[in-house]
């Protein structure tokens, strides 16, 4: 008998499990590594919509929890996962300067865009306008999160590396029952595999499939993430991260000449340096017709829910969603509603 029953341990499941583990809850994690989106994700967290520098929906909010979550568990693993690397937006006209300016000067944006100009230094980088500098942002090392969170449940016996199987679940009044596993709660964290998932394929996921490239480029030098036609993130020993595509046909985690190809025709638009290309990864991003995750219960049962649908902002948005799920399933408090799965219930769940 446990708690809960977990099926996912991307970010959304590893932020689940941190909830219960701070609330002495227990429970079980089900994960076979089908669902790549949160390992090959650039890990990029900041607070405004670079394209038309606007705030990220529940920005702050979102900010004040995400950020104590990745330092206890960078303090539990003895082990950095969060960099705190300023991110540069690079402008292409005096009208995005000027925009940049207008929108600092807004009210719910000035704690997260700097008001100034910053001039570009780096004989790499071709821009005569320079850059805007986003505020509370980094990048966090997810692979390296899920390497060792994966080893620690693990060791303690929580986490089953086979896929899970619908059909074995079944629902009682006041429980679910798993094989030889009795559970009040099951929550599915599956990424795009909700797709399969037969209590919440209903729901609008589309799903985006994703690109990147590992770069290395000795003469770069950059110590700042770059927002342009695509982000480069730096790591280390000279190697950089360039992302990402969106492609909304291909539903495969192969990596493809095409986009390998629009990545570096983009990045060689303004990077004037050499490089190599080490690495190629892709993944599927649970996106949403709407651009709000998926948390909440399935119709037909009170034991039964989703939290899913982070399209590619999961380091910011998970923490927040799991408390959200959390303190609706055991404080009894409503869910936002713009994360309430009830918004699409009407309109597509047939019952």
């Amino acid at each position: 008998m446990v708690d809960y029953i977990i099926v996912g341990l991307g970010l959304a499941g590893i932020s689940f499990c941190e909830k219960l583990k701070e609330e002495n809850k227990t429970f079980i994690v089900f994960d076979d590594n089908s669902q790549q989106s949160s390992g090959v994700a650039g890990g990029m967290y900041n607070p405004v919509i670079l394209k038309r520098f606007t705030k990220v929906w529940r920005a702050k909010e979102q900010l004040d929890l995400a950020i104590p979550f990745y330092k206890k568990l960078e303090k539990r693993f003895d082990t950095q996962f969060d960099y705190k690397t300023p991110v540069y937006r690079r402008f292409t006209s005096v009208e995005e300067q000027n925009l940049w300016f207008e929108t600092a000067d807004k009210p719910l944006l000035e704690e997260f865009m700097h008001p100034k100009i910053h001039t570009n230094e780096n004989k790499c980088i071709d821009t005569e306008f320079g850059y805007g500098e986003v505020l509370q942002a980094g990048r966090v090392t997810i692979d390296k999160l899920q390497q060792l969170y994966f080893q620690s449940l693990h060791e303690s016996g929580n986490i089953e590396t086979i896929s899970f199987d619908y059909d074995f679940l079944k629902l009682e009044k006041d429980h679910v029952s798993y094989k030889d596993i009795t559970s009040k709660y099951i929550v599915f964290a599956e990424g795009f595999g909700l797709k399969k998932n037969p209590f919440f394929s209903y729901l609008p996921l589309n799903g985006t499939k994703g690109e990147l490239l590992t770069i290395k480029a000795p003469d770069l030098k950059l110590d700042f993430i770059l927002k342009s036609s695509v982000f480069i993130i730096p790591l280390n020993d000279d190697l950089y991260r360039i992302g990402a595509t969106y492609e909304w046909n291909d539903k495969t985690n192969q990596a493809t000449e095409k986009a390998k190809k629009e990545l570096v025709e983009k990045l060689r638009s303004f990077l004037k340096c050499d490089f190599e290309i080490v690495d190629q990864q892709a993944g599927i991003r649970p996106t949403v017709i709407d651009r709000r995750p998926l948390v909440g219960q399935y119709p037909k049962s009170d034991q039964v829910y989703v939290l899913n649908g982070m399209g590619s902002r999961g380091v910011m948005i998970a923490p927040y969603i799991s408390e959200q799920l959390f303190n609706h399933l055991e404080n009894k408090e409503e869910l936002d509603s713009e994360i309430d799965i009830k918004r699409f219930e009407n309109k597509y769940f047939k019952g």
